[in-house]
């Protein structure tokens, strides 16, 4: 007879045979994104040298991207600031992953007055403005980075708490989890060994399509100067702190504002992706 857990085992994603253009390519750039932001600032550790005297030039002389008003290289600074960028967008979509996992698995599962709970919890979060409050809790805290992101965690939370409790409540009276009751496992092992796996689909797509909203909010915070401090390398401050040289150096402002486009839009692209591949396996 087949196992419970067997019958609830999640479907994988398809081979890479099965790539589009737009996917493989989509996926390099993830992939050289990723590499930058783990690596930029270790291969590059003179990424703040500075030639005052030199000023914002344009692209030549060795500079490919040219330089900023301190005569810093905009090629390395924009590969060094894939690090804080791309880094506080990861801990915003993983922590907003672990929430709604938790909340989300707990309100589908036992139902009841958890399940109330959760919802309304949820539903007011939802019923803030996220990015304004982030502006507000930063501001009065400093406008330190961290406090950035954990705003961010909590209030993109809500999304994933919804659909985990979905998929969750999908799951919750089919045969394999009602025979794994039936043979006595407790209620944790239901839930984190058969349902939650045959949730990660959805969360996985999901949790791509929060890491591309938090790479604009953040870059939007560190615009507004309640990011990461003066000079620091980053995506949002660089367009920031570079608006003025649109004139003079226009690679310096244009640099990290494409950056920033371009990483929401792979993100998406790739959530997007996964949640149709997972569709189509799904109906098969």
């Amino acid at each position: 007879m087949t196992s419970p857990r067997a019958l609830g085992r999640p479907r994988g994603l398809p081979g890479p045979s099965g790539l589009r253009p737009l996917t493989a390519l989509s996926v390099l750039v993830a992939f050289l994104l990723l590499a930058a932001s783990l690596f930029g600032q270790t291969l590059l550790p003179h990424w703040d040298a500075q030639d005052i005297t030199a000023g914002a030039r344009m692209p030549g002389g060795g500079h490919l991207l040219g330089t900023d008003e301190l005569g810093r290289d905009i090629a390395q600074m924009v590969i060094a600031g894939a690090r804080s960028t791309l880094t506080g967008a990861a801990l915003v979509a993983l922590g907003s992953m672990v929430i709604g996992n938790v909340l989300g698995l707990l309100a589908g599962y036992l139902g009841g007055w958890t399940d109330v709970l959760v919802r309304r919890w949820a539903d007011l979060l939802l019923a803030v403005p996220a990015l304004l409050v982030t502006l507000v809790v930063a501001g009065i805290g400093g406008g330190g980075w961290a406090l950035a992101v954990c705003a961010l965690i909590v209030l993109t939370s809500p999304s994933d708490i919804r659909l985990v409790r979905t998929a969750a409540l999908e799951q919750r009276h089919l045969p394999y989890v009602e025979a794994a009751e039936t043979l006595g496992l407790p209620g944790r092992t239901v839930m984190l060994r058969h349902i939650w796996p045959n949730t990660l689909p959805v969360v996985f797509a999901n949790t791509l399509l929060n890491f591309a909203g938090a790479v604009v909010s953040l870059s939007s915070l560190s615009f507004l100067g309640l990011g990461v401090p003066p000079g620091a390398p980053d995506w949002g401050r660089m367009l920031s702190e570079n608006r003025n040289l649109l004139w003079t150096n226009p690679s310096a402002a244009l640099a990290p504002a494409v950056l920033i486009v371009l990483s929401a839009v792979v993100l998406n692209l790739l959530g997007d992706r996964v949640l149709e591949a997972f569709s189509k396996r799904g109906k098969s």
